[in-house]
């Protein structure tokens, strides 16, 4: 019996192990009629102890690489014939991976278990 995904979260961070994350997802994704949902997280937690002024600076640089990665995951799964949805939020990167799953219903999530392995 073939399981039925229609929705995949591929959370990223921008981080190189994300190619071997998305060899995977693709993989589940064959044959599926399958919407790959991009997710990078800005995490919030690293303001805490920021002084205000530089605060909007470094917002602003993460927000900018978080457009990166999602792009660049985007344009590799869009280019395996997969639909792409891509969100960017802002917080504690757990808690939004899973206030997401919830929002939208996902089935399944692709990701690496820490920062360069999968």
């Amino acid at each position: 019996m073939r399981v039925m995904y229609s929705d995949i979260l591929v959370p990223t961070d921008g981080g190189e192990s994300v190619g071997q994350v998305l060899e995977h997802t693709v993989d589940i994704a064959e044959g599926r009629d399958v919407t790959a949902h991009v997710l990078y997280v800005v995490d919030d937690r690293a303001f805490l102890a920021m002084d205000d002024e530089m605060h909007d600076e470094v917002l602003e640089n993460l927000e900018t690489e978080g457009e990166e990665a999602v792009t660049e995951v985007r344009e590799a799964l869009e280019s395996e014939g997969i639909e792409v949805s891509t969100a960017i939020s802002r917080g504690d990167p757990a808690d939004c991976i899973v206030s997401y799953v919830e929002e939208t219903g996902i089935d399944l999530i692709t990701i690496g278990t820490h920062a360069g392995e999968y």
